[in-house]
């Protein structure tokens, strides 16, 4: 592989999302990344209806350009290979329980006798110890506890997950950085990552709203954000829109674009405080306006103007888009006898692309990095 992390190799022992997606920005930059499954594979493998060739569709969005190698961690001799793995890498990403990781010898502790600059992430749910370090943990369940389902979706409806795993693509991104870090460092060690902190970390400034202020987050009509006004979305005369305005000269311009010169000499419209003291007045004002027209209409006259606007859109719309084609961000992976497609990697790199290899068969690298 090329890229900015050639010549880093990376063990990656974990399954479903959050490990594998951490060991694939990885690789995308990349680094050499072993994913170490067990004689049945990664569950992955085996989640989606989807096959494309040899690939299940979900296993290869999140494994491509990675080797594999089938070991019994539980034996003797899967020990034994570990530890040579071990011996030449950089770096170990763990995803499973705390007591899963101890118990196949996936610490800094015990791998340091192989290794002392290795570097051991430990992604878990709530950490790799403490009393809680061994409750069941995934996505769904942090966005339960770490407050996230209670402030999503509107006023009335029940509390609401993320359109998509939230948790587990974060805290592989955590993960990333984390180890990333220990590296440059230049110093081996463990790294805890628990995919509770992440959520916590990334709830900023309600967190802080709630610490420092006691206010306590509510969900609002239309997505609305809770300071400022207007920002969510409304409906169109086709659809939804995104309107976001974040400062009163914004607004100037929005007013004088739709004809609305009274909103700008209105206290209850004219500046940022008074928008959110009058929040329902105001929303409901441009709500009614909004509606007369088709969302690329009002794209196509705010959008040059500077004001924060989209059209919402789906995922299939998204991926076939001229963004989408520009920012090379679908790419078609190796597959023989079938065509494999795949999101790009997110991270660019002036004067090189990144290369994408297949995603690996099952056991497919034994021979080639363990001699049989």
């Amino acid at each position: 592989m090329s890229g900015p992390l050639s010549g880093i190799r990376i063990l990656e022992v974990g399954h479903m999302l959050a490990g594998p997606y951490c060991g694939l920005l990885l690789a995308d930059l990349g680094a050499e990344v072993i994913k170490i499954e067990p004689p049945e594979g990664d569950i992955a493998r085996r989640v989606s209806p989807h096959r494309i060739g040899p690939h299940n569709a979900y296993f290869a969005s999140l494994n491509r350009s990675k080797k594999s190698v089938v070991l019994d961690l539980a034996s003797d001799a899967g020990q034994a290979a570990l530890g040579r793995l071990a011996a030449g890498a950089h770096a170990l990403i763990a995803n499973l329980r705390p007591g899963a990781i101890r118990k196949l010898g996936l610490t800094y502790e015990a791998l340091a006798r192989h290794n002392e600059r290795i570097v051991c992430v430990a992604l878990t749910g709530y950490g790799l110890s403490g009393r809680f370090a061994d409750q069941p943990a995934y996505d769904y369940v942090i966005q339960a506890i770490a407050g996230v389902m209670a402030i999503t979706g509107e006023p009335d409806a029940p509390p609401t997950k993320t359109g998509y795993s939230a948790v587990d693509n974060s805290a592989g991104i955590m993960a990333a950085l984390g180890l990333l870090a220990r590296i440059v460092e230049g110093k081996g060690g463990q790294v805890d990552v628990a995919m509770y902190d992440v959520m916590l970390s990334q709830l900023n400034y309600l967190a802080g709203a709630s610490l420092n202020a006691g206010e306590t987050p509510q969900r609002y009509t239309h997505s609305a954000h809770p300071y400022v006004v207007p920002a969510q979305l409304f409906r169109t005369a086709d659809g939804w829109l995104t309107l976001f305005i974040t400062h009163d000269e914004f607004w100037r311009k929005f007013c004088v674009e739709v004809d609305q010169p009274d909103w700008l000499v209105d206290a209850r419209f004219a500046t940022m405080e008074g928008r959110r003291a009058n929040r329902d007045t105001v929303l409901g004002a441009v709500a009614a306006l909004l509606a007369r027209e088709t969302s690329s209409t009002w794209v196509r006259r705010l959008a040059p103007l500077g004001i924060v606007v989209a059209a919402v859109d789906t995922l299939e719309n998204a991926l076939a888009s001229d963004l989408a084609r520009e920012r090379e961000m679908v790419v078609e992976l190796p597959c023989a006898g079938a065509r494999l497609r795949a999101v790009g990697s997110p991270i660019k790199f002036s004067g090189s692309s990144p290369s994408y290899g297949a995603p690996p068969l099952l056991g497919e690298h034994n021979a080639a990095l363990l001699g049989g």
